[in-house]
């Protein structure tokens, strides 16, 4: 799609991008979705300008310039949960703009977004997480397969770990050792215990792997020895929480949440929860209490003889 606007702008989009990208440290797929965002700004501006818009135009913005574009997304489609990540990635342009250009934009910086009902996580109770891992491997037919499914999933239990994290292990780590240092989210990295069970299923793997292991190449592998494509992770586990009767929320992300959750319901701190998980912010872990109180109050409500 062309864009219409001012060889500045133009110029100056570019050089936030960069500073996205230098500066900030964001990875390509977030700059790339931050300037998607503005992108679509910009072509609703233009449209709605009547003319290729400068930096001026942005300051020029009027709260019912920036509500005539959010109504124009609810519109066409956009939920309120991608219009509040759309505003955020304009907001971090006109903050920038204003920064290094010193353009006025506070009509845009004070629009407020939408109101986003937050998910809670849906975690597997502690028999459903355990059944998984024992029925997904199953699902296989051969004995490596088997193994690396058996790995895969232990470590995102056992370990929190993101599935695109447990892919992500280069096969030099080999063999595990008490603890990983995972390069996560933002590339923010933290310090992962590696519990027995898991190394103890990641070496059995490891052995039984027809392809060799060798360092700078992916410790888990597909069927003709490319790195494993998490699809086939998450369709393994489609079978398995079909034969055990468990809801589609039965994914590998909910073993992550149900080594959160777990954790909690023993005992855990929140913030070495927080850390574990790689959280940039507290609340997102806090999420994890709600999920807690959802439950006690589900019990309250069918086992109390007042209720």
């Amino acid at each position: 799609m062309s864009l219409h606007i001012s060889p500045a702008l133009r110029d100056a989009s570019a050089r936030w991008a960069d500073h996205l990208r230098g500066v900030e440290g964001r990875a390509e797929a977030t700059v790339a979705a931050y300037t998607a965002d503005l992108r679509g700004f910009l072509a609703f501006l233009t449209e709605h300008l009547g003319g290729a818009p400068g930096p001026s135009a942005l300051a020029r913005m009027a709260q019912a310039d920036m509500r005539a574009w959010m109504a124009r997304e609810r519109a066409r489609g956009l939920s309120a949960r991608s219009l509040a990540r759309a505003l955020s990635s304009v907001k971090s342009f006109a903050r920038w703009l204003a920064d290094h250009d010193g353009v006025e934009v506070t009509a845009i910086l004070a629009t407020r977004a939408p109101r986003v009902a937050r998910k809670l996580p849906r975690p597997l109770a502690e028999e459903a997480a355990r059944a998984m891992l024992d029925t997904a491997p199953a699902q296989a037919t051969e004995r490596w397969i088997a193994a690396r499914d058996a790995a895969v999933l232990t470590l995102l239990y056992g370990c929190g770990l993101r599935i695109s994290e447990a892919l992500g292990l280069d096969a030099g780590l080999l063999p595990l050792g008490e603890s990983l240092r995972i390069s996560g989210k933002g590339g923010k990295e933290r310090v992962v215990p590696v519990i027995a069970p898991a190394r103890d299923a990641v070496a059995a793997y490891a052995t039984a792997c027809p392809h060799p292991l060798v360092p700078g190449t992916a410790l888990f592998r597909g069927l003709r020895g490319g790195p494993l494509n998490p699809r086939l992770v998450a369709r393994t586990m489609e079978r398995a929480r079909m034969q055990l009767g468990l809801p589609a929320s039965a994914t590998p992300h909910a073993l992550r949440h149900s080594f959160a959750t777990h954790l909690l319901d023993a005992g855990g701190d929140l913030r070495a929860i927080q850390d574990l998980l790689g959280h940039a912010s507290l609340a997102t872990t806090e999420g994890y209490t709600a999920v807690d109180t959802a439950r006690l109050l589900e019990v309250y409500a069918s086992a109390h003889p007042k209720a």
